[in-house]
């Protein structure tokens, strides 16, 4: 099929869903092998996953050949577009992010520098080793919005739990620099949208990513009032995360670092979260759950060294959501870091939103 006639037929699947209109929509969405034969209640009986997406993350463009590009989103709604949940996935527009959510992480200078580096026209940031176009601002100011809407709903009790199926990733973006594809830190804005907004005081933040979400860490680094757990290969870009890196000041003993060599799998990352991850968050105690989710830990994929399954993430997910049910009322968010073989890809976030859709 040709790539106009592909669009055609995804632009007339959001709309006969209902995603054109001003709300969201009931989506199908795919069965992954941890959720076939569980039965679900009809949509609509109760909160249900949303997910979160818009086709303006796809007019980001990191240029030709770029690893980050809009293949990984269309692999994914590709993919949503042709398996099932049940009737348990709701596909939901983002906002946009205003300034005082973005400064809550940024600088005022980093923020003005990104809208003149793109209103210039330049292909790279200057703060940094991020590829950007004429609508990377657009993409990037709608992830941001997109996870903290997602914050809103899930603590309204609008949905039980959120995917943010945004683009650029966020991860490796810093106060005042974008770095690593990165533009915005959005998993690190929605922490604080949920601390300022919401009230929520303890907010968890796990990263899966293969990659070390360096710019995470260091926002947090001296924060007590955020736990942030990572794994990811050693030695790697972003050559941060050891283990000896683990907070500073009030926020020592926040940061946990576990980095594994190339080959490593479900015997170590699995092991990791159910050996330091469960006993550190039983004791923290967060009232929010945010997964910082970086699909390309999966095997095969071409950044990265470790081979994770998409069972391993459908368990990895498990842990979390019962984290969140332990102690934050099933609060969740997760929203999408890394992935960068767009069939792979696909498969993962399929067998991630399976768990947070059969909950």
């Amino acid at each position: 099929m040709n790539r106009h006639r592909e669009n055609l037929r995804r632009r007339d699947f959001l709309i006969r869903s209902g995603l054109a209109a001003a709300g969201g929509l009931l989506a199908t969405g795919c069965n992954s092998p941890r959720n076939a034969g569980k039965s679900n209640s009809i949509a609509g009986e109760s909160p249900v996953t949303a997910f979160i997406y818009d086709p303006i993350y796809n007019k980001h463009f990191a240029g030709r050949g770029h690893p980050e590009s809009p293949l990984r989103l269309e692999a994914i709604m590709d993919l949503i577009e042709k398996t099932d949940f049940g009737g348990r996935l709701e596909i939901v527009r983002p906002r946009d992010a205003v300034d005082e959510e973005i400064l809550h992480v940024h600088t005022e200078q980093y923020l003005q520098q990104v809208r003149r580096d793109i209103s210039l026209g330049r292909n790279v940031l200057s703060m940094g080793d991020t590829n950007v176009s004429a609508a990377s601002l657009d993409a990037a100011v709608k992830a941001a919005g997109g996870i903290c809407l997602a914050v809103d709903k899930v603590v309204a009790g609008e949905c039980k739990n959120a995917f943010c199926a945004v683009r650029p990733p966020g991860h490796h973006s810093g106060a005042e620099r974008g770095s690593g594809f990165c533009v915005f830190n959005n998993v690190a804005i929605a922490a604080r949208r949920a601390q300022e907004t919401h009230d929520l005081s303890r907010v968890l933040i796990v990263d899966w990513d293969v990659h070390h979400g360096n710019g995470t860490q260091e926002t947090f680094y001296a924060d007590p009032s955020v736990l942030f757990f990572s794994t990811h290969q050693w030695p790697l870009y972003p050559g941060t995360g050891h283990p000896d890196e683990t907070g500073r000041g009030k926020g020592i003993g926040t940061t946990i670092n576990c980095p594994f060599r190339h080959g490593s799998g479900r015997d170590q990352i699995v092991k990791a979260f159910r050996d330091k991850l469960i006993p550190a968050a039983d004791e923290f105690k967060p009232d929010l759950v945010l997964i910082s989710a970086g699909f390309d830990s999966r095997i095969e994929d071409p950044l990265g060294g470790f081979t994770l399954t998409d069972d391993d993430f459908a368990d990895l997910t498990q842990i979390m959501t019962d984290i969140a049910a332990r102690h934050a009322s099933g609060r969740l968010v997760s929203t999408l870091e890394g992935g960068y073989n767009p069939v792979g890809l696909a498969k993962a976030v399929c067998a991630h939103c399976g768990v947070l859709a059969s909950v």
